[in-house]
């Protein structure tokens, strides 16, 4: 039998304890939890998000007539001019080499870098209904700045989007020719800028917020301001932004000109800063970038820009930097969101950062929660790392006691992204740490194969957890139809439709046996999303009310906790075993008090199969 007193919860405790539980709890119900630390004021739409990430080039072709060309790879890796290449069939088999990649004889890793697909703009666009109809309130797009890469992480000017995301690539051309890239009183609107704008102006009218990304901490190799310095050297007004080891010196046949790329990677060329960030320069042409987006038509009245900015690898830029641009940022939109990627501290020893730093309110309204995402395989995934409910909740509890509670509601819980396993493939590879050897270039044992039915319960169990948590649930692109995928690249695979017909995955980059999965819209999984989705917007305490474990019974492993505000309470109980348990109803619901099923089909009493969730909810006297 668990035992419910040994976690000393204020509820089953009585005398002192009781009281002032729940005078603390009134207090902090009437009080905002704002008001309980020193940061400025974050975006109330934030703490009640339900995230969806967006990978632009592989979500929807909406225009076929904006297809990247051969030439638009011209500097990024791998630099070879690629002779025989065409865009990618959005539905064809993802290892399989297409005849054109297979004369080159470089293997899928090399070709998978120099695919396109044609995602675009347009594609998002046509697909915001179902966005909507999915429960979604919140968008968050990789890059979409120019750039000659898939990813887009390797910036060729930060003030126009991609000009093959929008309509009118060649005319985009034309228009950044008669600008001065460095001088923002020149800068043009091109069709796709005004094509991205629509998008948001669209995703307004639905009552749904975007983000982008942004990469200032390195540019790619094509950057406008880092061309200037490789053509003047010195004598560049830009030669202070980025980190140059030795110009080229014009009396030699040789090229000295050597940089510092970020992490080493020449493709890359790092930003130079000091303890106060980067140089002016660059500072104030970022600071130019957040006021095109944040108000386009400079009116003052930022509902036509985006709402906010998720900051790449946040932790390799200055604190100084990052409070300055949360100023610029809330100086054009007080309601923006500004998230960061603060996650490893320690990569190959497994140790993420405590973001805590990041969230008193002057730098970061929240961060990409890897840690969660962690937890959830602990608890629910691995076999000989498993971790019990005291464990799991000790993973969880060390980010709600350290980091500000304004900043947990609006922490972005993670299972997957485009830079780790997709949440389906890390259920059938368990005992892992997470985006270590996830990519079968790394690890060939990796499985590679369509999740069972059982894996999809477990799916379905870590997303109950998910949306009734703290924090802001957060799904990637295709997860909620079922697509599974390795770590980059495969797991910025095509966006899986209903009304196109895949190709049934058989290939394998190694040539191993692996079986034949069908690729199709896994309709019950995207019900299921849709149904804890609605649940979180339905009730007010999954989203904004305070948390508390209940009861952690190892023994059985069972972990319960409960989410409540001025209005209701909820209890989640979660069998993290591979066994059927018993609920003892008699330790976890008084009988002073009335409580019924909200959530899960079956009786108030029923045993708990294996890794799934009952949700309960006290009825009100």
């Amino acid at each position: 039998m668990m035992n419910v007193r040994e976690k000393r919860s204020p509820e089953f405790c009585g005398g002192f304890e009781f009281r002032v539980f729940f005078l603390l709890m009134a207090i902090l119900f009437y009080l905002n939890p704002e008001d309980l630390y020193s940061g400025d004021k974050s975006p109330e739409w934030a703490k009640t998000a339900i995230w969806y990430q967006i990978f632009p080039e592989r979500f929807r072709n909406g225009d076929t007539k904006n297809d990247p060309t051969v030439e638009t790879l011209e500097g990024t890796w791998p630099y070879d001019h690629q002779i025989d290449w065409r865009i990618m069939p959005w539905t064809s088999d993802w290892y399989k080499l297409q005849p054109w990649e297979e004369k080159n004889a470089h293997g899928f890793y090399y070709n998978a870098q120099t695919r396109r697909y044609g995602g675009d703009i347009q594609g998002i666009l046509d697909e915001l209904d179902y966005l909507q109809d999915l429960g979604i309130t919140a968008i968050y797009l990789n890059p979409i700045f120019e750039s000659a890469s898939a990813h887009k992480y390797g910036a060729t000017r930060y003030h126009h989007i991609d000009n093959n995301f929008g309509p009118d690539p060649t005319g985009d051309l034309s228009i950044w020719k008669i600008e001065n890239p460095g001088d923002p009183s020149t800068w043009k609107w091109t069709a796709a800028d005004k094509l991205f704008l629509k998008l948001v102006q669209e995703v307004h009218a639905r009552k749904m917020k975007i983000i982008i990304d942004g990469v200032f901490n390195h540019v790619g190799i094509p950057f406008w301001a880092f061309q200037d310095v490789r053509r003047n050297g010195k004598a560049s007004r830009y030669a202070d932004w980025f980190v140059i080891k030795s110009f080229d010196d014009p009396k030699t046949s040789r090229d000295e000109f050597e940089y510092q790329g970020w992490y080493g990677v020449t493709d890359l060329p790092e930003v130079w800063e000091d303890a106060n960030g980067p140089a002016q320069g660059f500072r104030d042409h970022i600071q130019a970038v957040v006021k095109r987006w944040g108000d386009p038509n400079g009116d003052g009245d930022p509902s036509d820009g985006i709402d906010g900015w998720r900051l790449d690898v946040a932790e390799m830029v200055s604190k100084s930097f990052w409070r300055d641009f949360r100023r610029w940022v809330k100086s054009v939109n007080p309601e923006a969101y500004l998230t960061g990627e603060i996650w490893w501290e320690d990569f190959p020893n497994n140790k993420m950062f405590d973001a805590s730093p990041w969230l008193q309110g002057d730098i970061f309204d929240g961060v990409m929660n890897y840690r969660f995402g962690d937890a959830m395989l602990k608890g629910f995934v691995d076999k000989k790392m498993h971790a019990n409910p005291t464990g799991l909740d000790q993973l969880l509890g060390d980010i709600r006691n350290k980091y500000p509670l304004p900043a947990q509601y609006q922490l972005m819980n993670i299972m997957g992204s485009h830079d780790n396993e997709r949440f389906a493939s890390l259920l059938i590879n368990p005992d892992r740490w997470i985006d270590h050897g996830g990519n079968l270039g790394y690890n060939k044992d990796f499985k590679v194969n369509r999740p069972s039915e059982s894996d999809r319960e477990v799916q379905k169990a870590i997303l109950v957890f998910q949306f009734t948590y703290i924090g802001a649930p957060y799904i990637y692109y295709g997860d909620e139809v079922g697509m599974w995928g390795a770590d980059d690249p495969d797991n910025r695979k095509p966006m899986v439709w209903s009304d196109l017909s895949y190709e049934t995955e058989t290939a394998h980059p190694f040539n191993m046996k692996r079986s034949a999965d069908l690729v199709e819209v896994d309709q019950e999984l995207f019900d299921f999303y849709k149904s804890v989705i609605l649940l979180r917007k339905e009730h007010e305490s999954l989203r904004q009310g305070l948390y508390r474990t209940v009861a952690l019974d190892d023994k059985n492993n069972l972990f319960t906790f409960e989410r409540c505000s001025k209005e209701e309470t909820i209890r989640v109980i979660f069998n993290l075993s591979d066994k059927v348990q018993k609920i003892d109803c008699r330790i976890l619901f008084p009988k002073s008090e009335k409580w019924k099923v909200l959530f899960g089909n079956a009786a108030f009493d029923d045993p708990l199969q294996p890794k799934s969730a009952r949700i309960f909810i006290k009825e009100m006297k």
